[in-house]
């Protein structure tokens, strides 16, 4: 077939949700693993649950995800007579007729097929009658078997007679969905088919329409749903969202598609790739039959491996954006992006998501006359016990000639062993007057990137407390 070619095919009658993102991910890396081709159609023929918002989050969604696909986006909506046009082909050749039988006609057929244990096959009276109005079927052959090597489930067949005639053309003129699915990848050179497994069913029925209109057939491949940690449907209680909540939270879109691709695909016992290593590396043969589970808990810790590795001037554009969000341009103004530059080396090795380091970084980001205490800690540590021990610290620390961590580190040793005490006497102390809490980084890195200035400012505020 020479180079291949896939596609993804979602429907804008809702957002892209975690399932469809796999089987994208895994298309997408089916092309770019031999060198082929990706791409996009938008299966909006349903007009009235298809909607334009829904189309946006699509699109937004796979360009988040990163993957980029080949060519103009194909609308399906658009290409109406175009499939009409092939129904009328396969009307002349012989393999698709006229039907206009009545609902009674139809419901007795179905109702004497269900008494003799098949399917019910329209073909009596309505191939007879030749009528020029009405739905019109596929002629389905009467015996033989239609069979294909699926490329995650292997060989399947069916039996023709298993299979009715199935609906081409509805009697508002419009094509159902296994006509125009054919008739989309065949014009767009699809010849590699990645979807989920609520599709093998229309496999078969697909494969008689490529052969009546003497096209080649693609390779298919059917990959197994995500079930929940209670083996179930997998719910939005689960992790069942779209992709674009993912982003809200903060994730970032290299994990994602790291956890999405190990549910159902592996490479030994490697539990973290790069994309370049997925493409590398993906091949149809290790794509699991059996349904995956999504794990909370797993994908966090995929993230969090990301968060670690990520470029801190990557994560400050992301604190940034996310800030900006939340409180608006004018207000996230005010904040130094190289602050977010700095603190998020010291809270990479902890932080679950961006919007985790986010809430990590807002002590750094206030200034210290607006910075929140926690109330608790303010009564335990800034005592008046250690409001001299505060005072002491922070008049040694402003007579510091070069404010660096090792110099930060030789005044406190050296006020330790002047006031024979411990650290914690005075750690907690410290932190809660220049963090506002009990929980930080560690306390000369913390200081060094507030700075002197504000780190002194600070520890006189907490002093006046």
């Amino acid at each position: 077939m020479g180079k291949i070619i896939s596609r993804f095919a979602p429907s804008p009658t809702g957002y892209l949700h975690i399932g469809g993102a796999r089987t994208a991910l895994f298309s997408w890396l089916l092309a770019r693993a031999s060198g082929g081709e990706f791409r996009l159609r938008v299966e909006d023929t349903d007009r009235e649950r298809s909607t334009q918002e829904a189309t946006d989050a699509i699109i937004d969604s796979m360009k988040w995800l990163g993957l980029e696909h080949d060519g103009e986006i194909v609308f399906q909506s658009t290409r109406a007579d175009r499939h009409n046009e092939v129904i009328d082909q396969l009307i002349e050749s012989g393999h698709a007729y006229y039907c206009q039988c009545s609902k009674e006609d139809v419901d007795a057929m179905r109702e004497q097929a269900m008494k003799e244990g098949r399917k019910p096959k329209y073909d009596g009276t309505c191939r007879e009658k030749g009528l020029t109005s009405g739905v019109v079927r596929f002629k389905t052959p009467q015996d033989g078997v239609t069979a294909f090597k699926d490329m995650v489930k292997g060989p399947i067949a069916v039996e023709n007679t298993e299979m009715d005639d199935m609906i081409l053309r509805r009697t508002d003129g419009s094509p159902t969905y296994n006509l125009a699915v054919v008739v989309d990848d065949h014009d767009m050179g699809v010849n590699h088919v990645l979807r989920g497994d609520d599709h093998v069913n229309n496999t078969p029925r697909q494969i008689l329409i490529y052969r009546a209109m003497g096209w080649d057939v693609p390779e298919f491949g059917h990959v197994p749903m995500i079930l929940g940690p209670d083996k179930k449907k997998l719910s939005k209680r689960h992790g069942a969202l779209s992709v674009m909540e993912y982003e809200k939270m903060g994730y970032l879109p290299e994990a994602v598609c790291n956890y999405l691709a190990r549910l159902g695909w592996s490479h030994g016992d490697q539990e973290l790739f790069t994309m370049e290593e997925m493409v590398k590396l993906f091949s149809t043969d290790h794509l699991g039959n059996s349904p995956s589970v999504f794990d909370l808990t797993k994908f966090e810790w995929v993230n969090g491996q990301y968060m670690q590795k990520a470029d801190p001037e990557v994560l400050a554009d992301l604190l940034m954006d996310f800030l900006t969000r939340e409180v608006g341009e004018e207000e996230a103004a005010n904040v130094d992006r190289m602050m977010f530059v700095n603190v998020a080396p010291l809270l990479q090795p902890r932080a679950k998501s961006i919007v985790d380091m986010l809430e990590q970084s807002r002590p750094f980001i206030v200034p210290a006359n607006f910075l929140p205490y926690d109330e608790k800690a303010v009564k335990k540590f800034l005592t008046d016990e250690t409001k001299p021990l505060l005072e002491e610290i922070a008049g040694r620390i402003e007579a510091l000639d070069e404010f660096t961590e090792k110099g930060l580190e030789d005044v406190h040793r050296q006020f330790l062993e002047d006031k024979d005490i411990k650290f914690k006497v005075i750690a907690q102390p410290i932190r809660v007057a220049i963090m506002g809490k009990t929980q930080s980084p560690g306390l000369f890195e913390t200081m060094m990137v507030l700075g002197k200035d504000e780190t002194l400012a600070r520890m006189q505020r907490a002093v006046e407390l």
